[in-house]
C-alpha cells in the first residue's frame, strides 16, 4: 500500500481488505458503465503488521463484528543493492480463521527499476512467491479469498505490468487476483487492458502531497477528488473497490519551512532542534460523509470499501476502533471533551480531562479553571500541560503545539494538573479545543 507521491508510505502500519462479495469482482457482467447503485456496501480492513501477537488478534476479534473481511500482508519483495529480498510475514491463521470472515492475502512489491514483462527473473520470483503464500495459507486451514498485488509500478510500465499480472493470474489458480491502483493510472492508455487482466482492483484515493510549509493545508484524502476518481474508474468497466485512510503522518519541517521528513507508526524518531512538527490526520468526519454519499448513490462498478488500516492497541497515528466503526456506518464521530475536578483531599483539586466522544482529541486543548474562594498555595500542569495564573481566582492549562503528544483516545482520562489550597475550595473547569 503506497501513496500517490514519493513521500514515504506508512511502512510500519497495519492495513486490511474488503472481502470479495459473492464473486462480484470475478464477474464483469451485471452492470454497465452508466448504471448507478445505492445502499450499504461491503467494507473491510487491511492488516499490514509484519509482527503478529496478542494485540493484532484482539483487534481482529473486535473488528470481525463490523468488517466483512480482511486482507493481510503475507510477503514483501524489496531490492537492496540490486538484489531482490523477500520478507515473509508469519501470519496467525488461527486468529484469522476465528474471525469467520473472508481473508485475502497481500503481496507487496517495492519499486522495480528494470523492464517489466513476463519473462525475466523478477516475474519468476513473484509468481513463485504467490504460489507459496497461497499454499501456506491453505496448509494453515485458510482458503484465501483473493491474492492482492500491491506494486509500485511506474505509469510508463503498465503495459509490461500486465504481463506480470497474467503470469500471477495463472499462479493464483482458483484464487481471485486483484491489484492496487493509483488514480494517476486511470488516464494511462495501457490501464484498461491491465485492469481487464485482473479479477478487479483496489483504487487508492489516499496520499500525502508534499506541503509547501508547516502552515499549509494538508490532507490525506480529498473527498471531492475521491468521488471524481471513482467516477473515472467506473468508465473502465471493471469492478473495483476503493481504499480510504484511517492513519496519520507526522510531518517535519526545517527552519526554512521546507518538508524534511515524514514518519508513520513505529518507533519515535528524534528530530533536530528547531524542527516544526505537524500531524496530518485522516479526517474522520469527511470520510463518514464520503461513505454516506456513496451509500446514497455510486457507480455500480464500485463494489466496496477497504480501510487502511486495522486499529491495534498501541497505535499512536491511527484511529481507534470506535472511530472506524462509526465512520463505517456513515456517522461522523461525535467529539465530546469534559473536565472533571477530583478532590482526593478537601484542599487538593486534581484536574482530569475526559474524552467522552468517539474520536481522538488532538493535543491542542486549553482548560480554563476558576474558583470563588480559597487561597492557592501550589499548582502545576502534567503531561506537558503548562499552567498559567490569570488572576488570583483563575488559572489556565494549555498543551500548546506539542504535535508529538498522542491524542486523547475515546474513553481515555488524563490527569493534566493539580491545585492545592490553604483551605477547601470548589474548582470549576471548562475545556476548549483549539484550531490547528
Amino acid at each position: 500500500m503506497r501513496t500517490h507521491r514519493s513521500i514515504p508510505r506508512a511502512a510500519a502500519a497495519a492495513i486490511g481488505v474488503l472481502a470479495l462479495a459473492a464473486g462480484a469482482l470475478a464477474l464483469w457482467g451485471g452492470f454497465s458503465r452508466a448504471t448507478r447503485a445505492s445502499g450499504p456496501m461491503p467494507q473491510a480492513v487491511y492488516v499490514w503488521q509484519r509482527s503478529w501477537g496478542a494485540p493484532v488478534a484482539a483487534a481482529l476479534r473486535q473488528a470481525a463484528g463490523s468488517a466483512e473481511g480482511f486482507t493481510v500482508l503475507a510477503a514483501e519483495v524489496s531490492r537492496t543493492r540490486g538484489r531482490a529480498r523477500v520478507a515473509r510475514v508469519p501470519l496467525d491463521y488461527r486468529a484469522l480463521k476465528a474471525t469467520h470472515r473472508p481473508v485475502g492475502l497481500a503481496l507487496r512489491i517495492g519499486p522495480y527499476p528494470g523492464p517489466v514483462d513476463g519473462g525475466e527473473e523478477a516475474a519468476a520470483l513473484i509468481t513463485r512467491l504467490a504460489r507459496e503464500v497461497i499454499a501456506e495459507a491453505r496448509a494453515g486451514g485458510l482458503q484465501p479469498a483473493e491474492l492482492q498485488v500491491d506494486f509500485d509500478c511506474a505509469a510508463e510500465k503498465l503495459a509490461g505490468y500486465r504481463q506480470w499480472v497474467k503470469a500471477l493470474r495463472v499462479a493464483a489458480g482458483a484464487v481471485p487476483l486483484t491489484i492496487t491502483v493509483l488514480p494517476t493510472w486511470l488516464r494511462e492508455g495501457a490501464f484498461p487492458d491491465l485492469a481487464r487482466a485482473t479479477d478487479g482492483y483496489v483504487l487508492q484515493v489516499h496520499s500525502l502531497t508534499p506541503p509547501s510549509g508547516p502552515e499549509a493545508a494538508m490532507s490525506l484524502c480529498d473527498p471531492a477528488a475521491a468521488r471524481r476518481w471513482v467516477d473515472e474508474a467506473a468508465e473502465i468497466g471493471v469492478p473495483f473497490r476503493v481504499a480510504l485512510p484511517t492513519y496519520s503522518y507526522l510531518a517535519a519541517f526545517g527552519q526554512n519551512g521546507r518538508l524534511i521528513g515524514v514518519s508513520a507508526e513505529g518507533p519515535s524518531r528524534a528530530w533536530d532542534q528547531g524542527v516544526a512538527l505537524r500531524v496530518v490526520r485522516s479526517d474522520a468526519a469527511a470520510m463518514a460523509h464520503l461513505v454516506q454519499a456513496w451509500q446514497r448513490e455510486r457507480p455500480s462498478a464500485l463494489k466496496g470499501i477497504i480501510w487502511y488500516r486495522l486499529p491495534v492497541e498501541g497505535d499512536h497515528l491511527n484511529w481507534k476502533w470506535q472511530t472506524l466503526a462509526a465512520v463505517m456506518a456513515g456517522e461522523p464521530p461525535r467529539q465530546e471533551l469534559r473536565v472533571e475536578v477530583v478532590h482526593p483531599q478537601p484542599e487538593l483539586a486534581e484536574i482530569v480531562l475526559v474524552n467522552a466522544g468517539l474520536t481522538d482529541i488532538p493535543p491542542r486543548v486549553r482548560v480554563d479553571l476558576a474558583w470563588e474562594s480559597g487561597e492557592l498555595i501550589g499548582a502545576d500542569g502534567l503531561r506537558g500541560c503548562a499552567l498559567k495564573m490569570v488572576s488570583p481566582t483563575r488559572a489556565r492549562l494549555d498543551f500548546g503545539q506539542n504535535e508529538e503528544l498522542a491524542g486523547l483516545a475515546p474513553g481515555e482520562r488524563w490527569q493534566i494538573g493539580w491545585l492545592r489550597f490553604k483551605q477547601k475550595a470548589e474548582v470549576r473547569g471548562n475545556a476548549a479545543m483549539l484550531q490547528p
